[in-house]
């Protein structure tokens, strides 16, 4: 396992922080070299238009999805990252299509309307926890929001890990994480463990 972290703009760092936390190394992809090798890559939080412009810019559109859809690159997508996983709902910027759902930008309002809530997750720390623990308690994820999207709508075939008011905040499909809130601002490893834990898989999803 060698993991990455798009770091072309938006919450980078932390994200490195956090897979560092974890004895991960993690490598900053700015280039197409710097993905050799690699077996996951966050997307991080930030601007998506802008994000998605870079990586067209770099050339690194092409090689990202490719090997993700070959089953060579896990995919963790935070807040922009998750829009830019999804597909396309016909606004800006355009999605890579490899996640089936769809999601909408700013849903929960500007900077100001950003907020945090305690979640639970289903997380494969947490399962083997309550399989070993005899109550069962499993403590919740402390979720922070800024400007966060919202699902729109998610595909059969994709796994719901948490959900806030009814609605999605947290999803998985083979080889693919995505979530509308930010671990990485937290002390909290759980869900970057979760991530790392996940096996690269082959998928048709997307144009």
């Amino acid at each position: 396992m060698r993991a990455g972290v798009l770091a072309l703009q938006g919450s980078s760092e932390p994200h490195l922080r956090r897979l560092a936390d974890l004895g991960a190394s993690p490598v900053e992809v700015r280039q197409k070299r710097q993905l050799e090798g690699l077996t996951h890559l966050i997307l991080p939080g930030g601007e998506s238009t802008t994000i998605r412009h870079l990586l067209d810019l770099f050339g690194l559109t092409p090689e990202i999805v490719a090997r993700s859809r070959s089953g060579e690159l896990c995919l963790y997508g935070t807040c922009a990252g998750a829009i830019l996983l999804g597909q396309d709902d016909g606004t800006r910027p355009r999605r890579l299509g490899l996640l089936d759902a769809t999601l909408s930008r700013n849903a929960y309002g500007r900077q100001v309307d950003s907020f945090a809530r305690d979640v639970d997750l289903k997380l494969e720390d947490d399962v083997r926890a309550d399989d070993a623990a005899s109550d069962g308690v499993v403590d919740p994820f402390h979720c922070v929001f800024i400007r966060a999207p919202r699902f729109v709508a998610v595909g059969r075939d994709v796994a719901v890990l948490g959900a806030l008011d009814g609605e999605p905040i947290l999803v998985e499909a083979p080889g693919l994480l995505a979530g509308t809130f930010h671990p990485e601002l937290t002390r909290d490893l759980r869900v970057h463990r979760h991530f790392l834990a996940m096996a690269p898989a082959a998928r048709s999803v997307g144009a």
